[in-house]
């Protein structure tokens, strides 16, 4: 294998410089070793809160899952508590789930749709735009108290590509200027036509950045996940590094990994992803080196049989995944069929346990042949049509999160990885140029511990 860490890999060479697929200039973040007590030390947790969390735009949810006025979805993280709320003019905005009289939470679900915010501790009343309506027995309290009108207290929300973020820091910059991310990059993959179709919260024995780091690069997919070596280039990944630790890595699909001794023949994995993809394996002459481009063709035409457009997207993109990170604690893997969000939320108090918050979304198409492709692992009997929105699964520490054999294996192994980041033989981690994205987004962490950021 010739590498060099100032090239890198490039997945299309003929990309135009303008291309959101061509390569970005290397970003050198050095080759510092990172102390390991950022992965379980509490003060280093506190510092998250008070520098990283409270000032962060954070990914709250889709605008998909609040379609109508009075829809409500929370967001939780941490000690907070958010409640983003659609408005009857079509804006989102967000609000601490708290009753300014008492402190108690306005609403206890997940999602809901509602004409008002009633607490129900004492009966106070909240239109959907926060302002106070009513206070219970209001005559009993002394003018003083109230004549202020309490209302619920707002927090920054701003909305990109059907995308809902938050931030808790009322002087923090837009997200603008902190996403990272070049224009038109989420808004191609047409986000805002996806739907929520899978929605699981899993409890991981690890911290939230252990989980980052394992999503963040595909140097580990020979080990940990052997049976991905026939249908993805794992060795032939495209990282880029952009502004504000935002990255993502071009991971080559139907195509088989360079440490696969046989790349000619087309073997079970390859014909599955053909099938996904429309085509039948049977009538394909070619041999495994073709199956990429043979499988770009067939999605290309089928989405324009059935009306889907993929004119925003060049062919890499109609089979490899962009698994792109936004900084700080989100992974979302883009594919013109749909998504996967992953947000990686730390515990309320113990550093070495976090959240695994996984939103499978789909875009439908109004084909009722079209189905999503079977390696999106949608459960059996799903609807697809984006008019019910599944409950949020939960599943609690210690069991499998059930989103298929991959992710199964990476539960196993985080807690596991977790332990031995604790031993004092461990020193830190040594990045290779394979997980360049680790450092960028420790890097980036590190400017906000400082006060950099």
């Amino acid at each position: 294998m010739n590498y060099h860490y100032l090239e890198g890999t490039v997945i299309n060479p003929d990309a135009p410089e303008d291309s959101l697929e061509s390569k970005v200039p290397y970003v050198d973040n050095g080759t510092e070793r990172f102390d390991p007590r950022r992965y379980y030390c509490k003060d280093f947790m506190q510092q998250e809160w008070e520098h990283l969390w409270t000032r962060v735009w954070q990914i709250a949810g889709v605008e998909s899952d609040i379609p109508e006025a009075g829809d409500y979805m929370v967001y939780r993280i941490l000690r907070e508590n958010i409640l983003v709320v659609r408005q009857d003019d079509g804006t989102v905005r967000a609000f601490y789930n708290v009753c300014p009289h008492r402190g108690n939470r306005l609403v206890h679900n997940d999602r809901g749709s509602v004409a008002a915010f009633t607490c129900s501790f004492h009966s106070w009343r909240f239109g959907i735009c926060g302002k106070l309506q009513s206070i219970t027995d209001e005559e009993t309290f002394r003018k003083e108290v109230v004549c202020h009108r309490p209302d619920m207290k707002e927090v920054r929300c701003e909305t990109r590509a059907g995308i809902v973020f938050i931030n808790l820091d009322p002087e923090a910059p837009p997200l603008e200027e902190r996403i990272g991310l070049p224009e038109g990059y989420l808004e191609n993959y047409h986000l805002d036509r996806m739907h929520v179709v899978r929605h699981v919260v899993s409890e991981w024995g690890a911290n939230w950045k252990t989980g980052v780091d394992a999503f963040y690069e595909t140097y580990h997919l020979h080990a940990v996940h052997p049976e991905t070596q026939t249908v993805m280039g794992d060795l032939n990944t495209q990282y880029d590094l952009y502004p504000f630790g935002a990255s993502r890595m071009i991971v080559p699909l139907c195509e088989k990994s360079s440490r696969v001794e046989d790349q000619d023949s087309v073997d079970a994995g390859l014909q599955f992803m053909m099938q996904d993809a429309g085509m039948d394996p049977e009538q394909y002459t070619g041999d495994a080196r073709g199956v990429r481009k043979a499988v770009q063709a067939s999605k290309r035409r089928r989405a324009e049989d059935i009306g889907l457009d993929y004119s925003d997207l060049v062919d890499g993109q109609l089979t490899d995944s962009w698994a792109t990170g936004v900084f700080p604690n989100v992974q979302i893997g883009l594919h013109p069929e749909g998504a996967f969000l992953m947000r990686f939320r730390p515990h309320p108090t113990d550093p070495e346990r976090f959240f695994y918050d996984t939103m499978t979304l789909f875009r439908p198409a109004d084909d009722p042949n079209y189905k999503a492709p079977d390696w999106m692992g949608i459960p059996e009997g799903t609807d697809l049509t984006g008019e019910i929105r599944p409950e949020t699964e939960y599943i609690p520490l210690g069991e499998p999160p059930n989103l298929g054999l991959v992710l199964d294996q990476d539960s196993e192994l985080l807690p596991v990885l977790q332990n031995g980041i604790r031993s004092r033989g461990f020193d830190g981690p040594l990045w290779s140029e394979q997980e360049q994205r680790l450092r960028h987004f420790h890097t980036e962490l590190d400017r906000y511990i400082s006060g950099e950021r």
